[in-house]
């Protein structure tokens, strides 16, 4: 790896963007980067990892002369910067294909596709290879708690990644997975979303079809066998083994039963109806046992014998802002958690209902996400916070009518556009005993705190 070239990364404070400026330096590249907004925690992590960031796009940068400008998909036309590189004839590439070309193109990568849970599976994947001592590499959304860190590399051939649907850039509308050729793909489910971007279902099936046409025959495919829509993205065309996990419907052209991987209500796991071991962790919900079966078949591809992977789930520690204890305050539990689609807050609401019986739950809701924001989803939102004994909604900067969408509801949910407005009233809702239950893919103006103050 090149310890002289210099990379200039535009967009570089992105989860994902953060993380190609982290592994590239570790790969002995120098890395600059810019950004609109320069802030913690992106920007500290980077500082301390020697990375030089600059605030703004300014055409100044152009003055850094690096090897190749790396451009995030915040990046759009019309940015001066970008602008200058385009009329300049420079090079330029995405941030997905460069790190493919760069540092993937000897490894074997394992890829982790889906709408909902890539990053916490992602996270289980690395720590079930990590505890089996094959060091892997990985680029994570999220912060996986065995780690501390979103992303490394090591000399290990393993690298884990989280393979998003996204597109790629303003040049590149293809899914970013396409860049990856993983040799194993975890298919977790495959859901609408990102209405940003995607016209219907069909057309996300689509770019997940170009994803099955990467892998390699003697690749393996780990698929969700409860999704409808991942058994027609398979028909499509697939030329690599399938595995299922959680399958009650038929695999393709042929008759399932109890082949798979199943896991029962004791936390058995069986593979093919062979027992495999128990999973004994701390957990909460369907959609993680899922998203374990699906790490374990995908480790075992790699070489981890199930039992190996089973003990290394045992001492997995969630995602940061996955169910995440933000403080017990006068016996009124905060929670955060970074649910944004209806199906992960009805996931994310039923788990603590699970965890917590009869006590009440306090559903806080910020709809953040580029899909929310259109209210795409919102006739799908009371259903998905039914398990919730009262539902607060933050309807600033909305440009649709929560009040209205929560009005099946009727008196549970409360919706107020001003967020210190709504600080109050939860905090005046709040008994000892309650679990209040924060769900947002944002910051949410630092509501968690605000409330742990209130209720103290």
């Amino acid at each position: 790896m090149n310890q002289t070239k210099h990379i200039h990364i535009l967009g570089i404070c992105g989860t994902f963007m953060g993380g190609i400026a982290a592994i590239a330096k570790q790969a002995g590249y120098r890395v600059t980067g810019c950004d609109a907004n320069v802030y913690p925690p992106m920007s500290t992590q980077l500082e301390a990892q020697g990375i030089e960031l600059i605030s703004g796009f300014g055409m100044e940068q152009l003055g850094l002369n690096p090897d190749i400008y790396v451009i995030g998909n915040v990046v759009t036309r019309g940015n001066v910067l970008m602008e200058e590189i385009l009329n300049r004839n420079l090079p330029y590439v995405s941030g997905p294909q460069w790190l493919a070309d760069t540092l993937l193109r000897d490894k074997w990568v394992l890829g982790v596709a889906g709408t909902h849970g890539k990053t916490t599976t992602a996270s289980m994947l690395a720590w079930i290879l990590e505890h089996a001592g094959l060091n892997p590499g990985f680029l994570i959304g999220g912060v996986p708690q065995n780690f501390d860190i979103s992303a490394r590399i090591t000399e290990s051939p393993f690298f884990v990644i989280e393979a998003d649907e996204y597109d790629t850039a303003f040049f590149d509308k293809r899914s970013k997975f396409v860049h990856y050729h993983p040799r194993t793909v975890i298919l977790n489910n495959l859901e609408y979303d990102h209405a940003d971007i995607f016209a219907d279902l069909a057309a996300i099936e689509t770019q997940f079809h170009h994803l099955v046409r990467t892998v390699p025959g003697n690749g393996l495919i780990v698929s969700n066998g409860r999704e409808q829509s991942l058994q027609r993205v398979i028909k499509r065309g697939c030329w690599t083994p399938v595995e299922q996990f959680g399958s009650p419907l038929p695999l393709v052209g042929e008759g399932l039963g109890e082949r798979g991987w199943q896991i029962d209500a004791d936390n058995q796991v069986t593979l093919n109806g062979e027992p495999q071991g128990v999973l004994n962790w701390e957990l909460m919900g369907e959609h993680n046992r899922m998203n374990a079966l699906a790490a374990l078949a995908a480790a075992r591809h790699a070489g981890v014998p199930v039992a190996l992977g089973l003990e290394a789930l045992s001492s997995f520690k969630n995602v940061k802002r996955r169910m995440e204890i933000k403080g017990v305050v006068n016996g009124i539990t905060v929670y955060d958690d970074f649910a944004h689609h209806p199906t992960a807050i009805d996931t994310t609401v039923a788990g603590l209902r699970h965890k917590v019986g009869n006590a009440r739950i306090l559903a806080v809701l910020e709809p953040r996400s580029n899909t929310m924001k259109l209210g795409v989803m919102k006739d799908a939102l009371p259903g998905s916070l039914r398990d919730a004994d009262q539902v607060f909604c933050y309807s600033g900067n909305l440009g649709w009518d929560a009040k209205g969408a929560l009005l099946p509801m009727g008196d549970k949910a409360v919706v107020l556009e001003d967020l210190d407005l709504l600080v109050e009233a939860i905090a005046s809702a709040a008994v000892a005993g309650d679990h209040i239950l924060v769900m947002s893919n944002g910051g949410f103006g630092g509501i968690h705190d605000k409330l742990l103050k209130k209720l103290a």
